[in-house]
C-alpha cells in the first residue's frame, strides 16, 4: 500500500470517529474541503464507496465499518508503539560512566548513587577512581568528578560538595619524635607522605595559602601514593606528616588520633563538580545523576 493511501485511511478513520467533516478536519489541521477531497479519492481509488453523507451527518457505509474494524486496531497499535518510543526517550535508562577521585568516590558519589540506582534498574552506573586528570571526551567517559577549579572551560560542571577544607596531620607518635612545624619551611625537616596523581605527572606540591601569600611547597619522606586513603593510614600509623581533606581526618583528629598542624597555612578548595562535554546532549540517565549529586545549601 502506498503512504498516500496511509495519510488517507487515517484521515477515513477521523471523520468516521468523529461523524463530522468540520470537526475530524479540525483535529488533522487541513480544511474542510481538502478533507472531503482526500476521502473521495481513497473512494475512487478502492472502487467503493466508505461514507454516507447528508447535510446533517455523515456515517460510514457497511464497507466504510468493514475497513474500520479492519485497519484501526491496527493503527493503534502502530501508534502505542511510537508513543512507547517516546516515554523510552525520556525515561533514564542506560550505562553511565564516571572517571573520579577515590575521595570523591566514597564520601559523595556511593553515599548518593547507592540510594538512587534500586529506584532506577534501567540505569547502569561505572565508576572509575582515576587520581589523574582525565579527558573524558578522549577516553570516552559520560561525566568526570574533579575540584572546581580543575575542570577545563569548555565543559558543563554542577557543585556536587560545599568547599574543601585541607588539613596537615601528624599522629602523636610522630609528632612527640620532633617539634611540630610552625612555618611552611619547617617542612622540609619532616618526613612527609606524599602524592603523584599521574604516572606521567609528578609528585604533588603542597599547596599552602595564608592571607595573599600561595605557597607550593615541594616535601619529601619515605612513602608515596596516588591515593589519598593509604596517605590517611601511613599518618596515622606514624610514618609522618599527611595533607589531606579536613573532612578525612576530622574523626582521628576528634578521637586523638591524628594533631593538625600549620592550620592557618591550610588552604580551601572549590568543591567538588560533576562535568561533561557541553556540546554534548546530556542523557535522561545522566540528567537524573547530575540532579542526584548536584549540591544544595
Amino acid at each position: 500500500m502506498s503512504a498516500e493511501n496511509f495519510r488517507d485511511i487515517l484521515a477515513f478513520l477521523a471523520v468516521a470517529r468523529e461523524r463530522s467533516f468540520t470537526r475530524a478536519a479540525a483535529q488533522v489541521g487541513v480544511s474542510q474541503s481538502a478533507l472531503s477531497h482526500t476521502i473521495r479519492g481513497l473512494e475512487a481509488r478502492l472502487g467503493i464507496r466508505l461514507l454516507t453523507r447528508t447535510t446533517r451527518s455523515v456515517s460510514p457505509t457497511d464497507a466504510g465499518e468493514r475497513l474500520i474494524r479492519s485497519v484501526a486496531p491496527r493503527f493503534q497499535a502502530i501508534a502505542d508503539e511510537l508513543a512507547a518510543f517516546d516515554e523510552l526517550r525520556d525515561k533514564p535508562v542506560g550505562t553511565v560512566r564516571i572517571t573520579t577521585s577515590d575521595f570523591a568516590a566514597n564520601t559523595v558519589l556511593w553515599p548518593k548513587l547507592s540510594q538512587l540506582q534500586p529506584a532506577y534498574p534501567d540505569v547502569k552506573i561505572e565508576i572509575f577512581v582515576d587520581p589523574g586528570l582525565t579527558d573524558i571526551v578522549e577516553e570516552r567517559y559520560d561525566a568526570g568528578v574533579r575540584f572546581g577549579d580543575q575542570i577545563a572551560k569548555d565543559m558543563t560542571a554542577v557543585r556536587i560538595s560545599p568547599d574543601i577544607q585541607m588539613t596537615i596531620v601528624g599522629a602523636p607518635s610522630y609528632l612527640e619524635k620532633r617539634p611540630p612545624p610552625k612555618v611552611p619551611s619547617d617542612l622540609s625537616r619532616h618526613q612527609c607522605i606524599n602524592t603523584r596523581y599521574s604516572n606521567r605527572g609528578g609528585v604533588y606540591a603542597w599547596e599552602l595559602k595564608k592571607g595573599k601569600r600561595n605557597l607550593q611547597v615541594r616535601v619529601s619522606g619515605p612513602w608515596t601514593f596516588n591515593s589519598i586513603y593509604p596517605v590517611l593510614d601511613a599518618a596515622l600509623a606514624g610514618f609522618g606528616l599527611a595533607y589531606v581533606p579536613e573532612e578525612l581526618a576530622r574523626p582521628h583528629v576528634a578521637s586523638g588520633r591524628l594533631h593538625p598542624v600549620l592550620k592557618d597555612w591550610c588552604p580551601t578548595f572549590p568543591g567538588l563538580h560533576i562535568f561533561y562535554a557541553s556540546r554534548r546532549q546530556s542523557s535522561p540517565a545522566l540528567s537524573l545523576i547530575v540532579e542526584t549529586l548536584r549540591y544544595r545549601r
